[in-house]
C-alpha cells in the first residue's frame, strides 16, 4: 500500500477502519489512548497482544487529532507489517518526513503500527532520533509481543523523551460490564481499603445483573471478535477461536519456539492448573529436556501477554523464584482457544481463578503463598493482602498470615467489577 492508502485524511476520505468501529454494535475506546504523550518530542510505546485492538486504538485517536483541527498531513501512520528490514522502514519514514516537508508541515504525530515485523526495527527510528529529524514530534510504535518491541525499546536509553510505556490488555470486567451491559459501576483499586470496600456495597445492588454478564466474560475474554460475536449472533464461531490460535501460533513461531513443543507445555499448564509447577516439572512432562529450556517456553508465552508467571512469596511479600509457580493464562478466552487447540479440558474454577489473579496482577505486585495453608493470590496494595478464589470448594482450613478476602460465587463477580485493573498513572511512565 502507498503512503495515501494507509493515510485516507489527506484525502479528504474516511478510515475504513475507523468507519468499522464506529459502525459497530459493541464497541468502546480503550483508556490506554488517553495515556499516550503527544507532546514533542515523545517516543511512546504501545505493547499489547494481537488482536486486542491496537490498530483500532491508532485510528481512534487519528479521528480524535482531526476532530481537534489539526492538520491532515501532520498525522502519519504505517502498518509495518508488509516490511522487513530496517532500511525499508527507514526509506518509509524519509518519504514521509520529505513530504510534509513541501506541505509545510513542522510537527507530526507518527503512528508506526506493529513495527516488531520489522528486523532491527530501532535502527531505522534510533538514528533519525540521533540526527533530531523527529525532534520536533510525537511516536507512538505499537507492537503485538512485548519480546521484540521492549528489547528494542532498550536501545533508547536517553532518548525517549515524554513517551511513555502503555500495556494494553484484554478488556478487564469492569470496562466489559459498561461497554456490553451498558452498567456503570463504582471503581477502586486495592491500595486504599475503605474506598474498594465502600465501591463493593454499592455495586452488591447489581450483583444480578454482574453475574450474568460475568458468565458471558468467561467465554468471551476481553477480546473484540468474540464479544461482538456473542452479542451478533448470540454465540462464538470456529473464526474467532481460528483467529486468535492463528496468532498464537505465528508468534510462537517468530520467538524462535518449537509449536510441537510449545504445544506440549499449554497441554501440562491446562492440566496442571491452578496448582503451581516447578520448571522440572514441564520438562519430565514434555519432550523438553531441561528445566531452563521449559522456563524459555513459559517466559516466551508472558513475554508474548499470553500468560503470567505467580512466583510464591512469604506473607511479607518477599518472592522466592525457586519455588513452585503458578502459571495463569491472561484472559479467559485464551483458557477456550489453547484447551481446543491441546484438546485439553480445562475446569471452570482454573480459569476463573486465572481471571482474578490477572486482574490483581495488571494493577498490583501479585504472588501466591502456600505452607500448611494456602492464599490464591497474595497481593502487595502496598500492605500484603490475600485473596481466596472458592468458586466451587470450600475455603481451605487454618490461619491465615495476613488479611484475606475469600471470593465466592456471588461475591466474586461484585469483586471483579469493583475492582480497576488499570495500572496508576505513575506506572505508565517513561521507564
Amino acid at each position: 500500500m502507498t503512503m495515501e492508502e494507509y493515510n485516507p485524511w489527506w484525502l479528504g476520505e474516511p478510515d475504513p477502519v475507523y468507519e468499522e468501529w464506529l459502525n459497530a454494535p459493541v464497541r468502546w475506546t480503550p483508556r490506554a489512548i488517553d495515556r499516550l504523550s503527544l507532546t514533542p518530542f515523545s517516543l511512546n510505546f504501545l505493547v499489547g497482544p494481537r488482536q486486542v485492538g491496537k490498530t483500532t486504538a491508532l485510528k481512534i485517536l487519528v479521528h480524535r487529532l482531526l476532530e481537534a483541527g489539526r492538520d491532515p498531513h501532520s498525522i502519519f501512520y504505517y502498518s509495518c507489517d508488509e516490511l522487513s528490514s530496517h532500511r525499508e522502514l527507514g526509506e518509509v519514514l524519509d518519504n514521509y518526513l520529505a513530504a510534509r516537508q513541501a506541505w509545510g508541515v513542522d510537527s507530526s504525530v507518527i503512528l508506526l503500527d506493529e513495527v516488531t515485523f520489522v528486523e532491527e526495527w530501532y535502527r531505522a527510528v534510533k538514528s533519525r532520533i540521533d540526527r533530531r529529524l523527529l525532534a520536533r514530534d510525537a511516536l507512538v510504535l505499537t507492537g503485538s509481543a512485548s519480546l521484540e518491541l521492549l528489547a528494542g525499546k532498550e536501545m533508547f536509553p536517553g532518548r525517549r523523551g515524554h513517551g511513555r510505556d502503555i500495556y494494553l490488555y484484554p478488556l478487564p470486567f469492569t470496562e466489559y460490564l459498561e461497554v456490553t451491559a451498558g452498567l456503570s459501576v463504582e471503581r477502586a483499586g486495592l491500595e486504599d481499603p475503605g474506598r474498594f470496600s465502600a465501591a463493593v456495597k454499592a455495586n452488591t445492588a447489581l450483583a444480578g445483573r454482574i453475574g450474568e454478564a460475568f458468565r458471558d466474560y468467561l467465554e468471551t475474554g476481553g477480546f473484540p471478535l468474540p464479544i461482538r460475536e456473542l452479542r451478533e449472533r448470540g454465540r462464538i464461531t470456529y473464526l474467532s477461536y481460528r483467529a486468535y490460535l492463528d496468532w498464537l501460533r505465528a508468534d510462537w513461531i517468530r520467538a524462535g519456539r518449537s509449536e510441537h513443543i510449545m504445544k506440549e507445555v499449554v497441554a501440562y499448564l491446562l492440566e496442571a492448573a491452578p496448582s503451581p509447577v516447578s520448571w522440572n516439572n514441564i520438562a519430565r512432562n514434555t519432550s523438553i529436556r531441561t528445566a531452563y529450556t521449559a522456563r524459555e517456553y513459559v517466559e516466551t508465552l508472558q513475554a508474548l501477554m499470553v500468560a503470567r508467571i505467580i512466583y510464591w512469596a512469604t506473607p511479607t511479600g518477599e518472592p522466592s523464584y525457586r519455588k513452585n509457580k503458578k502459571i495463569a493464562f491472561t484472559d479467559p478466552f485464551l483458557y477456550h482457544v489453547l484447551a481446543r487447540y491441546t484438546r485439553t479440558p480445562v475446569d471452570e474454577p482454573a480459569i476463573v481463578e486465572a481471571t482474578v489473579i490477572e486482574h490483581l496482577a495488571r494493577r498490583h505486585p501479585t504472588y501466591y503463598w502456600r505452607n500448611h495453608t494456602e492464599i490464591d493470590a497474595l497481593v502487595l496494595a502496598p500492605r500484603p493482602l490475600g485473596v481466596e478464589v472458592k468458586w466451587r470448594r470450600k475455603p481451605s482450613t487454618g490461619r491465615k498470615p495476613v488479611p484475606t478476602i475469600t471470593l465466592d460465587k456471588r461475591s466474586l463477580p461484585v469483586f471483579l467489577a469493583t475492582l480497576d485493573a488499570q495500572p496508576p498513572e505513575n506506572q505508565a511512565r517513561s521507564r
